[in-house]
């Protein structure tokens, strides 16, 4: 049977929605595509601060006569041991940090330095729990009514307070047992990224799903909006133009001879009224940052259309920078729009 259905209260509207989202980014694989390390690191960053020396009776690496006793149990015992913490040990080592699979290699590697033969685990298990099948196998035991002060599931009111130390403390709290709630709730198989899941579902439950926004269309290239002017450039190989009759439009142009050649374009509107722009004064500076090249653009008319260019060479492989720079009567200042080019 499913989790009832929570009603969101008008203090959810703004607040709660706002912090939905943002733990929605936590929600995701992050955990799961870190690297994992092998025993041997995490034995010389967590546990080798008792195991080395055999603090507080810790079975110390290389004694294979304290390991013996324990490697008899298997590996699955010993874990359930260091989740939970046994005598002095605290629960996970006392190392949040630590993955379930790297404190499993941790054990492997003392086991193997203490006269055993261990093989060191490959790979994390794969859960086959969702997590509202975690949620309603386990949690909802005490999160459904709130039994010894457990936030219920789907009150942002109780939770949100829970969340303003980090997700991570939180997560870490659930793993390490907190006032009534075991370790793992006492599900000690479970790994921390299932509870992180879980306890992001019994937050978020009965809010709305989040859409993302879709993604913003990327820039046209070859369209530039400064200062209320549309400005669009364009190219053209002087191949293509001589195949054509040595014409742009209607306009009769003087194609320079040889190769690398293009004749490069420009066209302007006033955003505002959709007009073009036929009485500007054009330069164009083409620069691949060792030459510079700089031209003014031929007013070229065709169709009842205005537009301004000129022919200027590139070297195959270099990336040139296109400075066009606009001037018009009236205009305290030219408009300087910005292109780039790689020549194949």
């Amino acid at each position: 049977m499913g989790l009832p259905v929570a009603s969101i209260p008008a203090w959810a509207s703004v607040s709660a929605i706002v912090l939905f989202t943002a733990l929605s980014a936590f929600s995701g694989p992050a955990d799961a595509q870190r690297r994992e390390r092998a025993g041997k690191e995490v034995v010389d960053a967590a546990c080798g601060a008792c195991h080395l020396s055999g603090k507080d009776g810790a079975p110390r690496i290389g004694d294979a006569a304290a390991w013996a006793t324990r490697t008899g149990q298997g590996l699955t015992m010993l874990t359930e041991h260091a989740l939970k913490g046994i005598r002095k040990m605290p629960a996970h080592g006392g190392s949040t940090g630590v993955s379930d699979l790297e404190l499993q290699r941790a054990i492997v590697y003392m086991v193997n330095n203490s006269g055993g033969r261990w093989v060191e685990p490959a790979a994390m298990r794969t859960s086959t729990l969702t997590s509202e099948a975690i949620v309603q196998q386990q949690c909802a035991a005490c999160h459904q009514s709130g039994k010894d002060g457990a936030p219920k599931i789907g009150d942002r009111a109780a939770w949100t307070p829970r969340f303003a130390k980090g997700l991570d403390r939180l997560v870490a709290s659930a793993v390490h047992g907190h006032g009534g709630m075991p370790a793992r709730g006492g599900m000690p198989g479970l790994e921390r990224d299932e509870i992180r899941h879980a306890t992001l579902y019994m937050f978020n439950y009965g809010l709305p799903a989040v859409t993302p926004p879709p993604p913003a269309p990327a820039p046209d290239p070859h369209h530039k909006l400064v200062s209320g002017l549309d400005v669009y450039f364009g190219m053209m190989r002087a191949e293509a133009l001589r195949s054509q009759g040595a014409k742009a439009g209607g306009t009769k142009l003087s194609i320079p001879s040889g190769r690398g050649y293009y004749h490069l374009n420009i066209s302007v509107e006033d955003n505002r009224t959709r007009a073009p722009v036929t009485d500007a004064q054009v330069t164009m500076q083409v620069s691949d940052g060792m030459t510079v090249e700089t031209k003014t653009l031929e007013r070229l008319a065709a169709n009842n259309a205005v537009s301004y260019g000129n022919f200027f060479k590139f070297t195959s492989g270099n990336s040139y920078n296109i400075t066009t720079e606009i001037r018009r009567a009236g205009m305290p200042s030219p408009v300087t729009a910005n292109f780039e080019f790689k020549a194949p």
